[in-house]
C-alpha cells in the first residue's frame, strides 16, 4: 500500500509540475493552471491520508482536517479546471465559494456522520463533476476522439475509482492508488492534447484571420521562406500583373528588380534573415511580369510561417502618388505654354553654376518680343500663345543643344549658355537669334514678324552671383529696346551702376525707417569777429557697410522715389528738437539753416508744414532760416516769389545758397524777398587773385544795395578769409573755421 500511494503521490507531482509549466508557457490556457493545482491538492490529501493513520488522536484528526481541505480544494480546481476547457470563464469568487461549501460538506460528513460516509459523498461528487465535464466537453468537442473527450471520461472515471474505499475500506486503498495513478496519467495526457489542440487550432484561426484579412488587402502581403514565395495574396498578384498563385515565385519578384540593384535588395533580405537589421523600408522603380514600370512601396520585416522563420514583405502601389508628384514638380520647374524650363529652373542653374569651382565662364542672354502687348490687342490671345509656342520652337532650333532655353513669363524668354561660352560665342548665338527672326515666323496658314531685344551679361566679368548676372542682362536689354528692330547689347558698367541704384533706392528706404539720416552742424562766423553767426544743418546718412554718404548721393535719389517730403521733413524736425536742446541746455541759441528740396518748393502746402512744425516743436521763427537753390528758384520763380513770401511772414528767414552759378537776374533778386545770399565755393575758391576779388565785392555791392546779408561758402585758407571780408561778406563758413559737426561737438561753439 505504501509504494502505490508514493507512486501516486509522485505522479500527481510530476503531472502537477508538468501542467504548472505548460500554463506559464501560455497563460490564456487557464485549464492547465486549475488541474495543476488540483494536482497538488490531491497530493496534499494523500500525504495527509498518512496522518489520519497515525495512532496519536491529535495527528490523526489534524490528518482528517487536511483531508477534507485538500480534497475539497481538488473537486473545487477540478470543477475549474473542466470548465475553463469547455470555454467557461469562472472568476476566482466563484472557485474560493465552490471551495467553502465543498469543504463545509466534507467537514460536517467527517465529523457527523463518518469518515466511510464523507468518502462515499466525495465520491460521489467527484463521479456527478465526471458526468457534468462529459455534458460539457462532448457538447463542445467536435471530433469524436478528441482530447477533450476524453478528459471528461478520465475525471469520471476517477470519480467512479473513488468508490474503491468507500467498497473495501482500508484494504482497497493501495488498488484505489494505483488505479488513480494510471487514470491521473492518462487524464494528463488528455489535458496536454487538449492544449496542443487548442494551440492549433488557435493558430489556425490566427492563420485564417490574417488569410481572409490579407485576401482583401489593397496591399500586396508576400511570404519568403529558404528563398521562396510560401504565400502571396490576391493583391500582390494583381501588383505584378500575376495571373495565379502558383506562378508568383522568388523569380518574379526578382525579374522586376533593376539589374544593378539587386545584389542591394540580396544583402538586405539576408541582414534581415540573419539578425543583423530588424527590418527596413524603401521605395523603387520595379517593372510588372508585362514589363511596365511601376513604383512600389516595400516593408520587410521578420516573421515566421508555419513555426518557422520568415520574411514578410508589405507592398503598396505608389505608382499613381509618384506620377502625381512628378507632374506637379514637372508643373512648378516646366512652362506650362511652352513646355520649355520656366524661371524657377533658370535660378537654380545660375545658383548651381556660380557657387560651381569648375565654371569658368558662361552667359546670360534674356530676349524680350518688342510690342508684344500690341500684337495680342489686334490678334487676340489665343493667336498670341500660338506665335509664343512657334517662338519657343523654333529657339530650341536654332540655339545649340548644350545651351539651355528658357521662358520666363509673357514674353520673355532666356538663353543660358553652355560653361565655357565667352563673348564671342554669346554674341553668336544672339546673332543666329537675329537672323532667325530677320525671317517670318509660321503659325498655322499664317506669317507673322516679331521683333525682340536682347541683353547678354558675362560670368564673371559682369557679375558673380545670380540676381546681379539677370539684373545686368536686363538693363542691357532695356538699352536695346532704344534701337530699331531686332538688337543685343552687351552689358556695361552704366547698366551694371543701374542695378545698383536700385538696390540704393531700396536702402534708402529701409534706412528712413531705422532712422539712420541725422543731421551735422556747421557753423558760420562774423568775418570780422570770429564770433558764431548761425548754424548749417547739414544732413549725412550713416548707411550700414557704407559709412557716411553725402547728400549729393542720396537727395537725387529720394527725389527720384517720391521721397524727398518725408525726409526734408524729418531733417526740418531734427534741426527744431535741436534748436530747443541748445536753447534749455545754454539759454541763448543761433539761427539754424536747413536746405530745401526744389520739390518741397513745388508743394504749395510747404508753409504750413513748416509753421506747424514750428508750432509743435515751439520754436520762434527767427531760429529757422530755409536755403533754396539759385537753380530752383529759377526754374519756378512764379512759385518760389508766393512760397518765399508766405514764410517771410511766418517771421521764417529765406537764404539763397549756391548764389553764381546759376542764371540769376538783378529782377529776381529784386522781386525775391530774401534775407541772405550764399556765395558759391567755386567764387570763393579763387581768392585773393584780383579779379576773383572783384566778382566778389561787386556781388556784395549789390547785395548791399538790395539790402541782403551775405554769407562767403567754402573758405579754407587765411587769405581767402580776409580777401572775402574786405570784399564785403559779413559771414565767412568753411573748413578753415569748423568741419561739419555732431551736436555734442557744436555746443563748444554755443559758450563762445
Amino acid at each position: 500500500m505504501d509504494i502505490a500511494l508514493i507512486t501516486n503521490v509522485a505522479a500527481n507531482a510530476v503531472i502537477g509540475a508538468s501542467m504548472l509549466i505548460l500554463w506559464q508557457r501560455n497563460p490564456t490556457q487557464k485549464f492547465t493552471a486549475a488541474l495543476a493545482f488540483s494536482c497538488f491538492a490531491q497530493l496534499v490529501a494523500s500525504a495527509a491520508y498518512v496522518a489520519v493513520r497515525s495512532t496519536h488522536p491529535l495527528i490523526a484528526n489534524a490528518g482528517v482536517f487536511l483531508v477534507s481541505l485538500a480534497s475539497s480544494a481538488y473537486l473545487s480546481l477540478m470543477i475549474s479546471g473542466v470548465r475553463y476547457l469547455s470555454g467557461y470563464q469562472d472568476g476566482l469568487g466563484r472557485v474560493f465559494a465552490l471551495f467553502f461549501g465543498i469543504s463545509a460538506i466534507n467537514l460536517i460528513s467527517l465529523n457527523i456522520v463518518s469518515p466511510l460516509v464523507a468518502q462515499g459523498i466525495f465520491a460521489a461528487s467527484l463521479t456527478a463533476v465526471g458526468v457534468l465535464s462529459l455534458y460539457w466537453l462532448w457538447k463542445i468537442e467536435r471530433d469524436v476522439f478528441g482530447p477533450r473527450r476524453f478528459v471528461g471520461i478520465f475525471v469520471l472515471l476517477l470519480g467512479l475509482n473513488q468508490f474503491t474505499y468507500v467498497l473495501l475500506g482500508d484494504a482497497g486503498v493501495a488498488q484505489q492508488a494505483s488505479v488513480g495513478t494510471v487514470l491521473r496519467i492518462a487524464l494528463a495526457l488528455a489535458v496536454f492534447g487538449s492544449a496542443v489542440q487548442l494551440i492549433t487550432d488557435e493558430a489556425k484561426r490566427l492563420q485564417h484571420r490574417f488569410e481572409r484579412l490579407s485576401e482583401v488587402s489593397a496591399q500586396g502581403i508576400v511570404i519568403l521562406q529558404s528563398d521562396a514565395v510560401v504565400y502571396a495574396n490576391p493583391a500582390s498578384l494583381t501588383i505584378y500583373g500575376v495571373k495565379a498563385p502558383q506562378t508568383m515565385a522568388l523569380s518574379t519578384l526578382v525579374s522586376s528588380v533593376p539589374k544593378d540593384e539587386r545584389s542591394e535588395v540580396t544583402n538586405r533580405i539576408e541582414r534581415i534573415r540573419s539578425g543583423q537589421s530588424d527590418g527596413a523600408t524603401f521605395e523603387a522603380l520595379r517593372f510588372k511580369a508585362n514589363g511596365e514600370p511601376i513604383w512600389l512601396r516595400f516593408q520587410y520585416f521578420r516573421s515566421e510561417w508555419d513555426g518557422d522563420p520568415a520574411i514578410q514583405i508589405l507592398i503598396s502601389d505608389e505608382t499613381e502618388r509618384h506620377e502625381t508628384a512628378r507632374a506637379l514638380e514637372l508643373k512648378t520647374r516646366q512652362d506650362e505654354l511652352t513646355g520649355l524650363p520656366n524661371r524657377s529652373v533658370l535660378i537654380s542653374m545660375l545658383d548651381q553654376r556660380c557657387k560651381s569651382a569648375e565654371t569658368v565662364q558662361f552667359s546670360v542672354i534674356l530676349l524680350d518680343i518688342d510690342r508684344f502687348k500690341s500684337f495680342n490687342e489686334s490678334h487676340g490671345y489665343m493667336l498670341g500663345d500660338s506665335v509664343l509656342k512657334a517662338l519657343a520652337t523654333a529657339l530650341r532650333k536654332v540655339v545649340e543643344e548644350r545651351h539651355s532655353v528658357m521662358r520666363l513669363g509673357e514674353d520673355e524668354f532666356a538663353i543660358v549658355s553652355a560653361v565655357g561660352c565667352a563673348h564671342d560665342e554669346a554674341q553668336g548665338i544672339a546673332e543666329q537669334i537675329s537672323v532667325l527672326l530677320s525671317r517670318s515666323l509660321s503659325v498655322g496658314n499664317s506669317e507673322y514678324f516679331l521683333d525682340c531685344s536682347m541683353g547678354i551679361s558675362l560670368f564673371p566679368d559682369d557679375a558673380t552671383d545670380p540676381n546681379s548676372l539677370l539684373r545686368a542682362a536686363d538693363a542691357a536689354q532695356d538699352s536695346a529696346k532704344n534701337a530699331p528692330g531686332t538688337t543685343y547689347r552687351f552689358a556695361h558698367p552704366q547698366s551694371l551702376s543701374n542695378g545698383a541704384a536700385f538696390e540704393q533706392e531700396q536702402a534708402l528706404r529701409a534706412g528712413f525707417t531705422r532712422s539712420e539720416f541725422k543731421l551735422y552742424y556747421q557753423p558760420k562766423v562774423d568775418s570780422h569777429t570770429s564770433e558764431l553767426k548761425s548754424f548749417e544743418a547739414l544732413a549725412r546718412w550713416d548707411r550700414p557697410g557704407y559709412g557716411m554718404v553725402s547728400p549729393l548721393e542720396f537727395i537725387a535719389v529720394a527725389e527720384r522715389i517720391g521721397m524727398i517730403g518725408v525726409l526734408g521733413t524729418e531733417f526740418l524736425k531734427q534741426a527744431c528738437t535741436q534748436i530747443n536742446l541748445w536753447r534749455a541746455q545754454h539759454g541763448r541759441c543761433v539761427p539754424v539753416a536747413v536746405n530745401v528740396s526744389p520739390l518741397q518748393m513745388l508743394d504749395v502746402n510747404f508753409p504750413n508744414v513748416v509753421e506747424g512744425i514750428l508750432k509743435d516743436y515751439a520754436v520762434p521763427p527767427e531760429f529757422l532760416t530755409l536755403e533754396i537753390t539759385e537753380s530752383s528758384a529759377v526754374q519756378n520763380l512764379e512759385s518760389t516769389i508766393q512760397q518765399v513770401k508766405q514764410l517771410q511772414r511766418m517771421g521764417v528767414f529765406v537764404a539763397m545758397d549756391d548764389f553764381g552759378t546759376g542764371f540769376s537776374s538783378l529782377n529776381m533778386l529784386r522781386t525775391l524777398p530774401l534775407h541772405t545770399i550764399k556765395i558759391d565755393k567755386g567764387l570763393i575758391d579763387p581768392l585773393p587773385q584780383a579779379d576773383a576779388v572783384e566778382v566778389v565785392r561787386a556781388i556784395c555791392t549789390l547785395a548791399a544795395a538790395l539790402k541782403l546779408h551775405v554769407v562767403a561758402e567754402g573758405v579754407e585758407t587765411q587769405a581767402q578769409a580776409i580777401a572775402a571780408r574786405d570784399a564785403g561778406c559779413g559771414e565767412l563758413q568753411g573748413y578753415l573755421f569748423s568741419r561739419p559737426l555732431v551736436p555734442n561737438d557744436a555746443n563748444a561753439w554755443l559758450h563762445t
